[in-house]
This record gives structure tokens, sequence and C-alpha cells, in this order.
């Protein structure tokens, strides 16, 4: 892997006037500065109940992230006024290090800029493709990306060739920017792109028909104004995957994620400029543009990440250890396997606030890991098409097998199949109100896809495709995915309860709960179990009456599984999410 070889510093005189919020307005300045007070815990709010009466944010016309909130950051910084953390701390898997400030950072980021006006020819509204690994190049695409006013695509290294020729052809981007890993797939492919103009290479060596990104940038001037992006204008594009049919294209503004963001960053992942935070997302999601560009960066924090390019728990549990990490997030896959290692055999350095997000996270996880550790995990729940939409948040009490309440970004509530809200405890869609006021925050559209995007929304709503249940309290429970609910002998199971149940066994290392074929009732549940290793080589038959007496003794009789299959692993996404929709396909001889 070939890191930037220039490590100068300069001084750069611009200053954007705008604050990092881009508040110019009263009640602007009332959002920023009416929730600094500063309590042991949390640092950014006094409770959930002073978050709910947050103001408007008042929405410039225009917004850009790296001009109104990284510069700022970058003349903070040189004045003296935040912690000595960097910008971005990274590490790599043979524990090299490479510490960039917010001035390094606008250095590089304006070099890239240059690059990519110059050399590539890009123009704003220009469509990028970036499939890098966690490199620190990653980041400087994104800001660089940012100052153009082009439109970044991420993607995970883990496409096909399959894969990258529909989001090149779909997305029409004229420009792909990768490392030496991808090279070979997407010159098998890059032929049949014919907006595709340029490719740059992350690479030590040069390779016809690609540019050198390292060379090209050291050579670039860091001289550059960045452009003034209007806020609902395209700022990045992520391919969402469904059930049915090719991944859409979400488009997010400058607005809705740019500033969007601050609700993760101050209030659930509750950052200063003295944290070191550290989100374990691959490149390719829009987690890491949640946890690992915006959410931070609003709050000045430091992004930490390792490049570890294979998940590894005694990596994840040995960084803690060794470097001043006050915030983690991962997902609840991540969890579950890092109880399994027994964290309570390592002493983390400064680790204060864990998190995570993604899917559900078992209960039985979330008491191990408070077992092990002493530090509870608060989740957070959203979407691609969204900011943060609901979450546990410090001072809250946590509700195992809740994700926490609504935030401030946005008024939650369970709809009926009508539109209207269903009382507390009833089971409904979960969804998002967009009447009369539209959130700054939601996702613009499914780019060239309109009645996909117009079935998100019903009435006064935008749905997110999830069913749930708001209690009497106002926290959330997840019922599963529209698509996974089981429908049993008139009964309705949401596949999470009944994997909840399952993991509660010493047996259950996995689980995933579909729904299976039945001529008497319609459909059973039927569990996907991955066993631990202590029970591998146990009477299987007996197992299964012992799995099934648990869960009806731990929830209601009628959802315990009639099925029970053992299987090795089980089928995910690229970034770690069950693939039920696979198992529910196999059980209904579905192709």
């Amino acid at each position: 892997m070939q890191l930037l070889a220039v490590r100068c510093r300069v001084i750069l005189t611009h200053a954007s006037k705008r604050s990092c919020y881009a508040l110019n307005t009263e009640s602007g300045t009332q959002w920023q500065q009416a929730h600094r007070s500063k309590t042991t815990n949390p640092n950014n709010f006094t409770d959930y109940d002073s978050l709910v009466h947050l103001p408007k944010p008042h929405i410039p016309p225009l917004f850009n992230f790296a001009k109104d909130v990284l510069d700022v950051w970058e003349t903070t910084e040189k004045a003296g006024g935040k912690s000595s953390w960097p910008a971005l701390w990274w590490v790599s898997d043979r524990n090299e290090e490479i510490r960039w400030s917010f001035e390094e950072l606008g250095y590089y980021s304006r070099q890239l800029a240059n690059v990519l006006i110059d050399e590539c020819s890009l123009v704003r509204g220009d469509r990028v493709l970036l499939i890098l690994p966690r490199v620190p190049e990653w980041w400087l695409v994104n800001i660089a990306c940012l100052r153009t006013g082009t439109v970044l695509i991420p993607g995970t290294s883990q496409l096909t060739t399959r894969d990258i020729l529909h989001r090149l052809q779909v997305s029409q981007a004229k420009c792909l920017i990768t490392d030496e890993s991808m090279a070979p797939l997407m010159e098998a492919v890059t032929p049949q792109c014919p907006t595709l103009t340029s490719k740059l290479l992350l690479s030590k060596k040069e390779r016809l028909g690609w540019g050198n990104l390292t060379a090209v940038m050291g050579s670039a001037s860091a001289e550059h104004v960045c452009v003034d992006t209007r806020s609902d204008e395209p700022m990045t594009i992520f391919f969402t995957s469904g059930t049915t049919g090719s991944p859409k294209m979400t488009v997010h503004s400058h607005c809705s994620y740019g500033l969007g963001l601050t609700v993760n960053g101050r209030y659930w992942l509750d950052l200063t400029d003295g944290d070191v935070f550290w989100n374990t997302s691959d490149t390719g999601w829009a987690k890491s543009a949640w946890s690992s560009v915006f959410s931070p960066w609003t709050q000045g924090a430091c992004v930490f990440t390792h490049h570890m390019p294979r998940f590894n728990t005694t990596t994840i549990l040995k960084t803690l250890c060794r470097y001043p990490i006050s915030t983690f997030c991962t997902a609840p896959t991540a969890y579950r396997m890092l109880v399994q290692e027994d964290p309570s055999r390592f002493q983390f350095q400064a680790l204060e606030h864990c998190l995570c997000a993604g899917e559900p996270i078992n209960p039985e996880v979330m008491s191990k890991w408070r077992e092990l550790t002493g530090l509870d995990i608060y989740e957070g729940y959203g979407q691609t098409e969204t900011v943060l939409i609901a979450g546990t948040f410090k001072g809250m009490e946590i509700r195992p097998g809740s994700f926490g309440k609504a935030s401030p970004a946005y008024d939650v509530q369970v709809i009926n199949e009508e539109g209207n809200i269903v009382a507390r405890g009833t089971e409904g869609n979960l969804a998002i109100r967009v009447k009369p006021d539209r959130p700054f925050s939601l996702f613009t559209e499914y780019m060239g896809e309109p009645e996909k995007t117009a079935d998100c929304f019903r009435g006064d709503f935008y749905l997110t495709g999830d069913r749930g249940i708001m209690d009497q309290d106002g926290y959330l429970w997840f019922v599963g995915r529209a698509d996974d609910v089981i429908l049993s002998a008139g009964y309705r199971i949401g596949p999470f309860e009944v994997e909840n149940a399952l993991i509660e066994h010493d047996a259950v290392a996995e689980s995933a709960v579909v729904s299976s074929p039945d001529p008497v009732r319609g459909e059973v549940v039927k569990a996907f179990v991955v066993l631990t290793s202590e029970y591998k080589h146990r009477d299987q038959n007996e197992l299964i009456r012992q799995l099934q007496t648990h869960v009806k003794k731990v929830t209601a009789p009628y959802k315990y599984p009639r099925k029970i299959e053992f299987v090795d692993q089980l089928p995910k996404t690229m970034s770690g999410k069950i693939r039920r929709v696979e198992l529910r396909k196999k059980e209904w001889g579905l192709p």
C-alpha cells in the first residue's frame, strides 16, 4: 500500500466565516449554543427530554462540509482552540501510524481537489466511484469531492465485476479511484462504461491506463477555493440493496448528511474535540459516512481507524488497550464475537462509551459485555436513507431489546397500513413524519426510480420498511423487516424475539429465524442455528428438543421454532447483516 510521501504542513490564510453548523441566524445559534451544557455524563446535553425540545435549525441556502466544518476546525486548531488529538489517526496491520491534523487534511485534500479538476477534468456534479479499503487516502477523496462539488459514490472492495459494472453504468460515473487489488476487476468492465473518462490508482508502481494517485498529488498545488455548493445539491450516492431487484441509488445532499449527522455526533455518540473515536465499519457503507467522516468531525473529534483487512477480535481488543480510544462503535455481530473472547482479560486504556448499529443487538450480548467490561452498549437505529432515527442516549435508561427513543432529527411514529398512528403497544410500521415539514436529514430520492421513491411514503410519513412497537414510555422495539415477519396460524411473529430467546441458551452462537411452509398453519417458525464449539458434537435431536423447550419458557409458547436446522454459518451481507431473505427463499423453494 502506498501512502502519501509528502508530510509537510502549510499555513493557509483562507477561513470560512460560516460556523461548523453553518448557522448565521439567531435560531441557528440557539440550536448550537443552547445545548452545550457540560455535565459529567453526558457531555453535550442534560437529558433525553432536553433533546425533544430542540429548536429547528436554520438551513442556509449554501453549505459545504469541507468549507463550513473542516476548514473551521483547521482555523480553530491553528489558534490553539481545540485539543491536541489529530483529526485522523490511522494504524496499519503492521502497527505503522499516520496522524493528520485538520491542517494537514486541508492541505492534502486541496491537492487532491486540484487533481480531480486538472488531471481528471471533472466539473461540479460529476460522479466519482471510490473503492478503497481503510487507508488515509479514502478520507482525502471524500473531502476532495466535497471541495470540488463532485458526487462521491463509495463502494466496498468485496464487490464483484458484475457489481462494479452495474454501478459504473447506472451512475454514469466519470472517474474511478481504487487500488492494485481491484484494478484487474475494473479493467474487465471499464470498456463497457462509455462515461468513464479517468482512472486513478493508489499504487507504488505505474499501471498502463491509470493515473498514479500518489504521483499526481505530489505535483499538485495545495491552493484551492472550495465550491459554494447548495444545501440541497447532491453530495453522495450509496447503492442500497433490497430484498428484490438491483440495488437502488440513494442520493444524499450536502445538507442531509453534512448537517444532519450533527445529531449523531453530538447527541448519540456524545463526542467532543477531546475524544478519540473508532468506528469499525467498512468504507463502502453509509455507516462509514455516518461515523468515520461527518458525525465525529462536526464535533472536532479524532477519527481513529485500523486498516485491519480482516475482522479479528484479538486485534480489536488489543487496539482498545494500546490506544486512547474513548468511544467505540461496531456491529452487533462483532460484539457477539468479542464477548466470546472474554474482554475482561484486557485493560482498555480510555474506553468510556460503546455503541452499536446496523442490526438489533441481542439483550444477552449486551448483558455479557456489561458483565465483562463494566460498560453499557448504546444502540442506534437508522438507515442509508436517514441519519439516526432512534437510539439509546447517555443518561437514558437502557431497556434490553429496545433500540431507544426517537432522535431529535425526526418525529418517529408507528402507523398502520392506512398511514394512521396506532395505539401505544401495538405493532405497526416504523415511520418518520414528513408533513407538513420534510426533515432536511432525509435522503433526496432513489435516483432514476421515482416509483420506488414514491413507494417509501404513505400519507404524512416515510416508511422505513421495518415493523416495530412503541411502548407507553416512547421506547421503540424492533419486530423485524416487514418482509421478515412470520404469519403462523393467525399469529404474527417477529424473528428477532425468537432469535433473542435462542441466543440465551449456551448451545447457540448465532441464529436466524424465518418462515417455513406448513400444510396446516400456512407457515411456521424455522430457526437456523450455529452451535457453540462445546455443543457441536451433541445429539442433535436432543438439542432440538432442548432449544424448543427453552424458547417456550422465555417467550410466548406459540413463537417457538417448530423446525430447527443446524448450520456451520449463516449467510450475511458484505456489511455483516444476516440475509434472512436467502434462507427464506431456500425454505420456500424460490429462485
